[in-house]
């Protein structure tokens, strides 16, 4: 199928995730953590000395590698960067909102789910045309 996104299959695929210390702790814990030769890695612990510009350049790198399927972000995180997690229209990586210890999850600011919205509101006006 022309178009399809192609997850590399030579090797795993890796989640990202940008999110404060418990929440990456907790899935570093898990074994989503990974270390590059460079010395990359595939997460972001954004704390209150973590500026805008270190969230945008780790959301950009994580969406432009080419061995990350997955970029979970925490939704307080998001918000910050909203303007880049709306523009952002590729199926790969895929990008997740999810809720944080201390920052409960709001589904009116989920990008993901509100653009699931908008398409089930369009399909149900072009079906009811019909």
């Amino acid at each position: 199928m022309a178009g399809r996104a192609n997850i590399p299959t030579n090797s795993s695929a890796l989640i990202a995730i940008i999110a404060d210390e418990d929440t990456v702790t907790g899935f570093l814990l898990a074994g989503v953590g990974n270390v590059d030769l460079r010395k990359k890695t595939n997460y972001l612990i954004v704390d209150n000395k973590t500026t805008v510009k270190q969230i945008e350049d780790a959301f950009k790198e994580f969406t432009s590698r080419e061995d990350i399927a997955i970029v979970l972000i925490s939704q307080y995180v998001a918000n910050m960067i909203r303007f880049l997690v709306d523009g952002y229209n590729k199926p790969v990586p895929a990008i997740l909102e999810i809720p944080s210890k201390d920052h409960p999850y709001d589904p009116a600011h989920d990008s993901v789910l509100s653009r699931v919205k908008y398409l089930f509101s369009a399909e149900s006006v072009a079906s009811d045309r019909r």
